[in-house]
């Protein structure tokens, strides 16, 4: 497999741009993270050179990758980058809380068992750098900063939109007759899920710059269609990761739809055997390869297709490499 970041060498001018605006992005979010902490009883711990690596804001580099194709400067793209750090500090703090895990958003020095209320920190104090970073821009831009609260409203309405579907599948779905058809689930749950998830990086972009947007309506459209594409593409390769822990807790999964209402009934008893007998998920799609090939396919069918309509002409020869990148880093290996 290309390495992604070997093809990015070979357009150093524009990846270079975009890993020093993300670094400054970064650097502003945890700047102002560790203002607002100050005083208190929790402190942050020094980042690391690799907290600012690109293989780890993969998909923050997209989004920033998306406003530099549409033409917004890069002081705004900058202000971005820590805006869209804020909203995965609540994303990953909420997903935490939900999966009763920790994942390292904001690096502190509390106990790591702590991970319940480290995720609760990490919502609270994103939340506050938000709209901190979003007052100090308007102020120094000579903006209201009626337009931070309306910013930081629009982030809200936007995160809540996909949060509400989660809400939806906390208690779980019944039974695994009642699962929704693959196509419903694409295009209702997913859409929400994820889709909509990662389009939610333009909710403050299209307050900010409506100048913009109005020009280039179309060039707006077409990247935030990239994304939402993109991001069902990820959520199609989650789902195949996740199959066993979505059918013992009772979420909607793609891959689960399809084999209920798709294929024998014996394949459907063999993932509801497997689940409760804790088989392997790699034993189960070895026993079913060609249903394991086309979810693979159709996963990575979708996410090309997104990072190709994302992508500029003289940047394609990115699509292939990044989209496996995402899929290993997601979990599926591809040949």
């Amino acid at each position: 497999m290309t390495n992604p970041f070997t093809l990015f060498a070979q357009h150093y001018g524009v990846i270079s741009t975009l890993e020093s605006e993300l670094r400054a992005g970064l650097e502003r979010f945890w700047r102002t993270a560790g203002t607002i902490l100050n005083g208190s009883a929790i402190q942050l711990v020094p980042t690391d050179q690799a907290s600012f690596s690109l293989p780890r804001n993969f998909f923050s580099t997209l989004f920033l990758y998306s406003y530099y194709r549409t033409g917004i400067p890069s002081e705004r793209r900058i202000l971005y980058a820590a805006v869209n750090q804020c909203l995965r500090g609540m994303v990953t703090g909420c997903d935490n809380l939900l999966d009763d895990e920790y994942k390292v958003t904001l690096e502190t020095d509390l106990p790591p068992q702590a991970h319940r209320f480290r995720s609760v920190l990490d919502i609270m104090v994103a939340d506050r750098v938000l709209f901190a970073i979003l007052q100090d821009y308007c102020r120094a831009h000579d903006f209201s900063v009626d337009l931070a609260l309306q910013a930081s409203t629009a982030s809200l309405q936007a995160l809540t939109r996909s949060g509400v579907q989660e809400a939806s599948e906390e208690g779980g779905i019944g039974a695994q007759e009642e699962r929704l058809a693959p196509d419903v689930i694409l295009s209702k749950i997913h859409h929400l899920k994820t889709g909509i998830l990662f389009q939610s990086t333009w909710a403050i972009p299209a307050l900010f710059e409506k100048e913009i947007t109005n020009k280039a309506q179309a060039e707006v459209q077409s990247v935030q269609e990239a994304l939402h594409q993109i991001g069902i593409g990820c959520q199609i390769f989650d789902d195949i990761v996740d199959l066993f822990i979505d059918v013992h807790e009772q979420r909607h999964n793609y891959v689960a739809s399809v084999i209920v209402h798709q294929e024998s009934a014996s394949l459907c008893e063999q993932m509801r055997n497997g689940v409760s007998c804790e088989q392997t998920i790699d034993r189960f799609y070895a026993s079913c390869p060609e249903l394991f090939v086309r979810m693979k396919t159709l996963a990575m069918t979708t996410l090309e297709s997104g990072l190709r309509q994302l992508f500029l002409d003289e940047h394609q020869s990115f699509v292939r490499p990044a989209a496996s990148f995402i899929a290993n880093r997601i979990g599926v290996k591809m040949d």
